[in-house]
């Protein structure tokens, strides 16, 4: 049995007529300023006429690079995260990377495993979506000089790249708004949890009321019943019985911050079995847009990420950071309230 022969540069540096170097450099997308297109064209297709692919281990031992780079997020089902992942792909390919990724549930063993399979496809870096107890993970990176950048959420304790939205800013907008609007019994409902970039969410809404002379202390609102957390699992019946806590407090509320899309669907589609009306008998607010909620009979007033910016800022600031670049860079990026119908003017 004859054994074909695959295709090399030289075969389609003689097709062409020109230097196996010229191909090369072509096809590793080098120097192009200084070629011609109509001979780049030339190449390319000649390298598709002969069905050439590019020998990537022998490329990655030469240059001690994959042109490859690792993405990890909770879920890349989500709205949110599959924005984030098409925006690092598109960025990634504008510089000749190619973008593996998946998915970690926010545990912390899953975490590891999709570390470790990255990192053993030799990936030339990360970018990182961190759930709860992932700083041993941070920390390994670190110590292995790993390149990496988190996105969507970081730990301030633990000096690294990331490119996240300024959540403590958008709550306290959300709050301001509601309160220029006429609400004055202001309603949180978020997550129990360690992840920072959530309690910054709380945090902004503490501080508005407190600057608005709506709460005076936390014990305050405790009393109140005007702050309510659940479990990161979004168990809906944890959900509803919150959003039901909330209505009838000793003071119930007129309005409501959600502090994810998440937990906004389902507190929404409570609220809608409940035949309340939204804004009249309850505004809302929440973060990042959700088309599901568009069908509600009134469109939420959200807080808009800028996705595409945030997944092309740290696909930058990564292939920076491979690049040698050790200068840490931090992108706190600015939040859009965008108004609809579930907060109109009382």
């Amino acid at each position: 049995m004859s054994v074909v022969k695959k295709p090399s540069l030289k075969d389609i540096a003689a097709k062409v007529g020109v230097s196996t170097a010229l191909v090369s450099y072509v096809l590793n997308n080098q120097k192009q300023g200084r070629i011609g297109q109509e001979v780049a064209q030339k190449i390319r297709d000649a390298a598709l006429s002969l069905n050439y692919r590019t020998n990537l281990i022998a490329r990655s031992l030469k240059t001690n690079s994959t042109l490859t780079i690792g993405l990890m997020v909770p879920d890349i089902s989500h709205p949110f995260f599959a924005g984030i992942a098409r925006s690092v792909e598109d960025e990634a390919n504008r510089h000749g990377y190619t973008v593996c990724y998946g998915s970690t549930d926010g545990n912390p063993l899953r975490s590891r495993h999709l570390m470790d399979m990255l990192l053993n496809r030799q990936v030339d870096g990360l970018i990182i979506a961190p759930g709860e107890h992932a700083e041993m993970l941070i920390k390994s990176l670190q110590e292995q000089a790993l390149p990496f950048v988190l996105v969507d959420r970081y730990y301030p304790d633990l000096p690294s790249n990331y490119v996240a939205l300024d959540n403590y800013k958008a709550a306290y907008i959300a709050v301001q708004h509601l309160v220029e609007r006429g609400y004055k019994r202001i309603g949180l409902l978020g997550y129990e949890t360690p992840l920072h970039h959530l309690n910054e969410r709380k945090r902004g809404y503490l501080t508005a009321l407190k600057d608005y002379k709506i709460a005076f202390t936390n014990s305050w609102l405790k009393e109140k019943g005007w702050v309510k957390e659940v479990s990161i699992a979004n168990k809906k019946i944890e959900i509803e019985r919150a959003v039901d806590e909330l209505r009838l407090a000793r003071e119930p509320v007129d309005s409501i911050l959600f502090t994810s899309n998440r937990l906004a669907a389902a507190g929404v589609k409570h609220i809608h079995s409940l035949r309340l009306n939204v804004p009249e008998d309850l505004a809302l607010v929440c973060f990042d847009e959700t088309e599901s909620l568009d069908l509600f009979q009134a469109p939420l007033t959200y807080l808009r990420q800028p996705l595409a910016e945030m997944g092309q800022q740290a696909t930058r600031v990564l292939l920076d950071s491979i690049r040698k670049n050790n200068k840490i860079i931090q992108v706190n990026m600015e939040p859009e309230l965008v108004i609809r119908k579930s907060t109109l003017k009382k």
